[in-house]
């Protein structure tokens, strides 16, 4: 993307972490035509939108991997920030830092992409980017609407052993469909005014707003399993 004095500067940060316990070496492994991480570059590349997209790591051979598959910037991430206790905020605020360094500008807006979510579609990032710079909000991120309702059948089990509905309102919901809308949060894009991030790290600020995705593209690589129905469902894409 090439950048005017009008236009707004966005970049994009990959956090990918070597030290995978569920589903080890998942970022690297081949999925289809190429690993896992190069669809997500390859997703940000196509919106045209980025002034750079970087990856952050703590492991030499997925930033190669990166690298060879036409990330931008390739950021070693400092090992207090890929301990398996360390949080993902830290993470992209210091890929944040590094990219306008080596850029030589301030963004106006970072959207964060999370590697292990290869089904979504170049088009869900730009919907979000176009969210952030039309409604001024300090943050978006994207979800699908969840299969289980907290308010109609979603349990909870307290200490004692006992089950109850996980959220319950003055008038008993009899319906699931007479229920306030929910949304499971699948990961796949947040997207942040750099100001809003910079002062006060976080996603819910009384301004954020969602960016609904349907479920077949909010998959997210969490165990073996998930492998095989990425994989299915890009190969039924690839046959229509």
């Amino acid at each position: 993307m090439t950048s005017t004095a009008s236009s707004p500067k966005f970049v994009c940060t990959i956090c990918a972490r070597g030290g995978s316990k569920g589903v080890p070496g998942k970022n690297i492994r081949m999925l289809i035509d190429k690993p896992l991480i190069a669809h997500t570059i390859a997703q940000a590349k196509a919106t045209g939108l980025f002034e750079a997209v970087a990856v952050s790591s703590d492991s030499p051979e997925i930033l190669e991997v990166a690298g060879k598959y036409g990330a931008d910037i390739l950021i070693r991430r400092p090992d207090e920030l890929a301990t398996d206790e360390s949080g993902k905020l830290p993470a992209i605020l210091h890929a944040l830092g590094e990219v306008e360094r080596q850029l030589g500008f301030e963004a106006d807006y970072l959207i964060d992409l999370d590697a292990t979510s290869p089904l979504r579609f170049p088009e869900d990032i730009k919907a979000c980017a176009d969210i952030l710079t039309e409604t001024g909000c300090s943050c978006v991120l994207t979800g699908y609407p969840a299969h289980r309702s907290p308010y109609f059948n979603l349990l909870e089990r307290a200490k004692d052993g006992s089950i109850s509905l996980s959220k319950q309102l003055p008038d008993p919901v009899l319906r699931r469909q007479d229920s306030p809308e929910c949304f499971d949060m699948n990961g796949s894009v947040y997207g942040w005014k750099r100001e809003a991030l910079k002062v006060d790290p976080g996603i819910f600020y009384p301004d954020t707003k969602l960016y609904v995705m349907p479920r077949d593209r909010s998959i997210d690589v969490d165990e073996e399993l998930d492998f095989d129905i990425i994989r299915m469902i890009m190969e039924r894409r690839a046959g229509n």
